[in-house]
């Protein structure tokens, strides 16, 4: 067994495994009401497959709607792939959840944002760099904070 928890990856899993089943649903009952969804991925993530305009357009990151046009929705464990509209030219995807970096359905003033590895690393050395500077003990170093989960930063003004 482990040292620690894990909790930030436990929370990244769950959040994932909300997005499987949402997407699941929408697969088989289409989308239900106003609710429609914006993703924001990694394009440059192993496993991403879009088309090479796209990539080319969107080197690092982009963002899909899921809304009036789409077709093709289909879920896996690891990702969806879906087929959307771009200037009247249908074009297959492919997005790992592991590739996602938000999730919001605005219609409901949901929203879900994953921390990526590197913003995790970066905040780390910074507090290494701090406790270095400071010359402190190792059981003095500064406690790394919890992380809060909130969704009001996504909800309508």
């Amino acid at each position: 067994m482990s040292q620690s928890i894990d909790y930030g990856k436990l929370m990244h899993k769950a959040m994932r495994g909300l997005i499987l089943e949402v997407l699941t649903r929408v697969s088989d009952e289409g989308l239900p009401g106003a609710h429609h969804f914006f993703i924001t991925f990694d394009t440059r993530h192993p496993g991403v497959a879009i088309a090479d305009w796209l990539m080319q357009r969107y080197p690092e990151e982009m963002t899909v709607v899921l809304q009036h046009w789409f077709d093709d929705l289909e879920v896996g464990e690891d990702g969806f792939g879906v087929t959307l509209n771009f200037g009247d030219k249908p074009e297959p995807l492919y997005i790992p959840f592991d590739a996602i970096r938000t999730f919001v359905d605005p219609s409901v003033e949901f929203g879900l944002r994953f921390e990526t590895q590197e913003e995790d690393d970066e905040e780390e050395e910074a507090r290494a760099d701090i406790a270095h500077e400071n010359d402190e003990d190792e059981d003095e170093r500064p406690q790394k904070d919890a992380e809060i989960v909130s969704l009001d930063s996504f909800r309508k003004g």
